[in-house]
């Protein structure tokens, strides 16, 4: 856990210092690009898990040789890598997303002040 705060720190952090030191207008562009990036992002991560999960019970069924086969331990170790690309860090981005649109909307009467 304690290697999440400097995660969450920075997502929080970000909006704030953007706003504040660059404004309104350019906050924006870092949510658009966030949300841009963060959708495609995620969307490739949820794919990418799911078919290196495939792959691997594709490989189980008996092709390329089935288990026990150096083509079988490649399955594996993709598939140690797409869980959790599909199961969490995929998930994880439409949080960090949340997270910096809702700072941005709580301070946005201070950036808008401090740059009229």
């Amino acid at each position: 856990m304690k290697e999440l705060i400097a995660p969450g720190l920075l997502a929080i952090l970000t909006p704030i210092a953007v706003g504040l030191l660059l404004g309104p207008v350019a906050l924006g562009g870092v949510l658009i690009g966030s949300v841009i990036s963060g959708v495609f992002l995620a969307l490739m991560m949820a794919n990418a898990g799911a078919a290196w999960d495939n792959a691997k019970k594709y490989i189980e069924t008996g092709m390329y040789g089935g288990k026990g086969t150096p083509t079988h331990a490649a399955a594996v170790s993709g598939d140690t890598v797409g869980d959790p690309f599909k199961d969490t860090a995929g998930p994880s981005i439409n949080s960090l997303i949340k997270v910096l649109n809702t700072i941005s909307i709580v301070f946005v009467v201070i950036f808008v002040l401090l740059h009229l």
